[in-house]
């Protein structure tokens, strides 16, 4: 495969590969009541123009409304703890995961992430299909309610 499109070399060094240290992720980014999110990769730190991923710790007990993230993919990889995602219309479907499990949201399916542990952190690295946003909270009562726990980043405001 020839990389000859007819313009100056890349610089590989200051253009390749990017290691990006476990101390040296950025927690300026969305963050919601109940979760800790930290970026690794996006397009601020890297250069990167179709991916975000990064890590979220959500709070024991902790569970997001109904929500849904738009035309983006992501894939959720659970290090620690367990997981429960609700999800359909009316969040009538529901799946475990644990350490080592991955999950796989399609494009606009409602959903609701909840840390099934009453006692531990769940740990997770969050990996979605576009650097932008996208948060669509949806008026469905989920099925199990959220401790005042609002989906909120720099789209949505908090409705309380």
């Amino acid at each position: 495969m020839s990389h000859d499109h007819h313009h100056e070399p890349v610089d590989w060094k200051l253009n390749g590969v990017r290691v990006i240290k476990s101390d040296q992720l950025d927690t300026n980014t969305a963050q919601t009541p109940g979760m800790n999110r930290a970026a690794a990769i996006n397009f601020a730190r890297v250069g990167a123009q179709k991916i975000w991923a990064g890590t979220v710790h959500i709070h024991a007990n902790a569970k997001t409304g109904a929500h849904h993230h738009g035309a983006l993919e992501s894939v959720i990889y659970v290090i620690k703890g367990k997981a429960r995602m609700r999800w359909g219309e009316k969040l009538e479907y529901v799946a475990e995961a644990e350490a080592g499990d991955f999950i796989f949201v399609p494009p606009y399916v409602p959903h609701q992430e909840i840390n099934a542990s009453t006692d531990e952190t769940l740990e997770c690295v969050l990996v979605r299909s576009d650097n932008e946003a996208v948060v669509v909270n949806l008026e469905i009562d989920p099925v199990e309610k959220p401790e005042a726990v609002f989906w909120v980043d720099p789209i949505h405001k908090s409705p309380v």
